[in-house]
Order: structure tokens, then C-alpha cells, then sequence
């Protein structure tokens, strides 16, 4: 049997750029949220390059902070640029520093899937490979939709607001999709 109650998403956004169409995403998402679902936003920006030295020695600040929120969330909302055929360095390197033991906070969590670009292939080729993080990482993301947003330049507006409305409906499917699979992973 289903949960019903509310479901508390983690936005993690793989793009630090102001500007980005990403970012942007992200935002319209918070905008577009159903009824029961929140979303709050890490900031990776402040993690230092993964170095297991460093983590022997204990998680810096910022690593523990996305740990904390990752554990505390219900599902996960990943929104990743496609850089050189792949998801960013910095998405990488927070996934890195949140996966490492004890008690990596992944596990079991449920997992949307968008991204932006410039290009016409819509970060397919990045959605792949955290895909395949997330099957290493014992994470379920949702099969469909996939928001795959090409050319995001003809999408938002000049104050990076999404106006396409095909994109909005997408990312709101997206939403319903990640909150009803959440609730259905739930213990009853």
C-alpha cells in the first residue's frame, strides 16, 4: 500500500554559474511543485575537490551538510548540464563526497531526472551517466518523463524565467511522477 503523506524533495543542481538555464530549472520546479511534495536546495558550491585524505580525517562542513540533507530528504531532484558528454565536475564531486561510507545516504532514494542545454540532445548523454551513478548508488530514478530540455536558450525568457509551456508541463509530470513513486517506495 501507498504512503500519502507529503513528500520532501532535495534539489541538487550540477551548475554554480548565476546565469545557468539549469539553475533556472531548478527554480521552475519549486514553482511547479504538487500538492504534498516540498523541495528544498543544496548549495554545493562551498565543497572543496573529493580527497580521501580529508574524509579519513573527518567530512568538512559543507560535505556533512549534504549528507545531512540527503539522509533527511525523501527524493532526490537532479538537475545536471551536460559538460563534455557528461554530467559537470561539480555535480560528480558532490555525489563523491555524499557517497562515501559510513552510511552513505543514497540508498534506497527515489530520483528525478532534468537537464538543461544550449545543444539540440537536451543533456541526454549526462542523464545517462548519472543513471548509471545512481544504479551503483542503490538509488531508483524515475524512468519517465524524462525532461530533457534542448535548446533552453528559446525557453526562458531574459530574466531566466522558463515561459515554454511544453517545458513546464513536463517538469510538472516530472514532479507528480517523483512524488507518487516516492510514496509507493515508502514502507506502509
Amino acid at each position: 500500500m501507498a504512503s500519502t503523506g507529503a513528500v520532501k524533495a532535495l534539489g541538487i543542481c550540477g551548475s554554480l554559474r548565476k546565469g545557468s538555464y539549469n539553475r533556472a530549472a531548478l527554480r521552475a520546479a519549486a514553482e511547479l511543485l504538487p500538492d504534498g511534495m516540498t523541495l528544498d536546495v543544496a548549495d554545493i558550491s562551498q565543497l572543496p575537490l573529493y580527497n580521501e585524505d580529508v574524509r579519513q580525517a573527518g567530512f568538512p562542513p559543507p560535505a556533512q551538510l549534504l549528507r545531512d540533507q540527503i539522509l533527511a530528504a525523501d527524493a532526490l531532484l537532479f538537475v545536471t548540464p551536460e559538460y563534455n558528454y557528461s554530467i559537470s565536475g561539480v555535480l560528480k564531486n558532490a555525489i563523491d563526497w555524499a557517497s562515501r561510507p559510513p552510511n552513505q545516504p543514497f540508498e534506497g532514494k527515489p530520483v528525478g531526472i532534468m537537464g538543461a542545454t544550449a545543444s539540440l540532445w537536451g543533456t541526454t548523454r549526462a542523464q545517462y551517466d548519472l543513471r548509471k551513478m545512481c544504479v551503483y548508488l542503490n538509488m531508483f530514478p524515475l524512468n519517465k518523463p524524462e525532461v530533457l530540455i534542448a535548446q533552453a536558450q528559446s525557453k526562458f525568457d531574459a530574466e531566466l524565467k522558463l515561459t515554454d509551456k511544453t517545458t513546464r508541463d513536463m517538469i510538472a509530470q516530472l514532479l507528480v511522477a517523483l512524488r507518487d513513486w516516492t510514496r509507493r517506495l515508502r514502507p506502509a
